[in-house]
């Protein structure tokens, strides 16, 4: 049961649900939107704001958990247990950030079933070595061979027992090795298929073109990450689709914002002693209960 009383949809309902409307997206309609959480609570600030999936970020997760930073210290119990709470609490698709797979081939098979058994819709997988580092931080990322790279995304695909459980394969090769090497990876990952592809690009002037030129290349949707910036950060929600986007991400929309709040809000305790200041730029007791 949800919070209305009706029958919660189940994960293999929102998986279906994921992949048509990801389908969808591909073929012209407007790009699935999925707000970055880290976790229940603003799950279900997503779902309650009318959007169609969440995005659980690795970065997000390993900062509310750990408070450290995004840099290979989250393993794939504590994500996994985290995202079974978190599906949980909502009734749309869950999309979690799986970082590396956490393993070789052997480790991405147990990756995909415990996500799988966690409720969640989709994972991306990347194909940094280990231990990775966050695509917001300065610099190239090192990444595995090609073959390697394939072969893990391939036994990703491999391991589901729900065939609606989206792999998106990740690549993180743009930065070092250009954009042929990650277009080359992006449909090598198709062919093993993967349900989607995300390469991942900084932000420059050109890259609405590189994006274009990413989503001609293959057939199946592509994935951005709006936070990497630049002339991503202006484009309208609506426009996405024109670029060739089916699913944006904004892995730091809730993680900055709460930690503006939170850091004027114990500004004004420090300072003034009392919580009146804020009261205007709080929510109520009754919207939280709700």
């Amino acid at each position: 049961m949800n919070d209305s009383g009706a029958t919660r949809p189940s994960a293999s309902q929102l998986r279906q649900a994921l992949r048509l409307r990801l389908a969808q997206a591909q073929q012209g309609g407007t790009a699935l939107i999925a707000p970055g959480i880290f976790d229940g609570y603003g799950a279900r600030m997503v779902m309650q704001g009318g959007f169609e999936a969440a995005y659980m970020t690795g970065n997000g997760v390993s900062a509310s958990l750990l408070g450290t930073p995004d840099v290979g210290l989250i393993d794939l119990t504590l994500m996994a247990n985290h995202a079974r709470h978190v599906a949980a609490c909502i009734d749309i698709p869950l999309i979690c950030d799986a970082d590396t797979g956490y393993g070789g081939v052997v480790g991405v098979r147990r990756t995909v079933q415990e996500f799988e058994a966690a409720g969640v819709a989709a994972i991306h997988m990347e194909d940094q070595l280990s231990p990775k580092r966050c695509a917001q931080f300065p610099g190239a990322r090192s990444v595995l061979e090609f073959d390697e790279a394939v072969a893990k995304i391939a036994a990703a695909v491999a391991a589901r027992s729900d065939p609606d459980f989206i792999v998106i394969a990740r690549t993180d090769s743009a930065g070092s090795m250009g954009l042929g090497e990650a277009i080359k990876r992006a449909q090598a990952f198709e062919r093993v298929g993967a349900g989607a592809v995300f390469v991942e690009l900084k932000a420059h002037d050109g890259i609405l073109d590189d994006l274009r030129r990413v989503a001609d290349a293959v057939s199946i949707p592509c994935l951005v990450n709006i936070d990497a910036g630049g002339p991503l950060a202006a484009l309208h929600a609506n426009d996405l689709h024109r670029h060739g986007i089916a699913l944006a991400i904004y892995p730091a929309l809730i993680r900055n914002a709460v930690g503006f709040a939170m850091r004027e809000a114990l500004q004004h305790l420090k300072q003034d002693g009392s919580t009146v200041a804020m009261r205007p730029r709080m929510i109520s007791g009754a919207e939280y209960n709700a």
